[in-house]
């Protein structure tokens, strides 16, 4: 059984380890506040004191970080993955991050006969803790096929889209919907308050119909409950957005609903909920 090393244990992270160690995978573990994996560590995870010693130990590297620029520095640093890493090894980033990067990071490793995918995920903590995440995966068949099995660990749909970079695009197109249906949902909320009705009905019914969606299942509820712990945070929103209408600029196409979301996740962000979980949306309106 391959062992694995796993960079990065937030939100997201932590349940995905949770999960290959239940499937009996050794895993290693580094995250830069150590405090932080200390749970995991607990139920079985290794602790290693760089991405470096984390190569070191494993056969498939994962890691799960915050943002490209912590991407950047987990592979290309001193003491980064690409310091250690061999012809043996595969590396997974699994880091909603640039499409350029990811094929930056497959174009070194394929000079240095080192195998890597990009595989941005969806579903968020309930996803993560429930292993039924959905992987979208960029880079070469043989390595996919190599790597499919441990990524089954913790999703329920693994694809491959294309070559290195496929991932991430495919991640943008889902950030995208994504965007439409949390201010869809905050809006439908916003209005039916106003409108007098019984907010629980309202989600109960137009969840059955043509309108349901998973934002308006997952985060209406937590919404009324005033529940803004992130299961995914504004501030990677915000950074997801950004990503997104980067590449479509790139690629000269407008997104201008897209465009507005962004926008009132950055004011969102601007007005100190930058770490609430992406619901708090509905705070531009109903305030704490």
């Amino acid at each position: 059984m391959e062992k694995i090393g796993f960079i990065g244990t937030g939100v997201m992270g932590s349940s995905m380890i949770r999960h290959l160690l239940k499937a009996g995978y050794p895993v290693h573990v580094y995250n830069r506040t150590k405090s932080k994996a200390d749970a995991v560590i607990a139920e079985g995870a290794k602790w290693c004191d760089t991405p470096a010693d984390v190569t070191a130990k494993a056969d498939i590297v994962i890691t799960m970080v915050g943002y490209p620029t912590d991407v950047e520095e987990t592979y290309f640093g001193e003491t980064g993955i690409f310091s250690q890493a061999d012809d043996h090894h595969i590396l997974i980033d699994m880091t909603t991050s640039t499409p350029t990067l990811a094929e930056k990071i497959y174009a070194f490793g394929k000079e240095k006969g080192i195998a890597t995918l990009d595989a941005p995920v969806s579903g968020g903590d309930k996803g993560a803790q429930n292993g039924t995440l959905t992987t979208m995966v960029g880079g070469d068949e043989g390595t996919f096929d190599a790597a499919k099995e441990v990524l089954s660990v913790f999703s329920s749909k693994v694809m491959l889209q294309g070559p290195a970079g496929s991932g991430q695009h495919t991640k943008m197109a889902n950030q995208i919907m994504v965007a439409g249906t949390m201010t869809g949902m905050t809006e439908l909320l916003v209005y039916s308050k106003a409108a007098g009705l019984d907010l629980e009905r309202v989600i109960d019914q137009v969840g059955s119909g043509s309108a349901a969606n998973w934002s308006l299942k997952n985060y209406g509820p937590r919404i009324l409950k005033q529940d803004y712990t992130a299961g995914f945070f504004v501030k990677h929103f915000v950074k997801d957005l950004k990503i997104a209408l980067d590449e479509a600029e790139r690629m000269g196409i407008n997104l201008p609903a897209t465009r507005q979301a962004a926008l009132l996740y950055e004011q969102l962000a601007g007005k100190g909920f930058a770490d609430d979980g992406t619901q708090a949306l509905v705070k531009l309106w109903w305030g704490e």
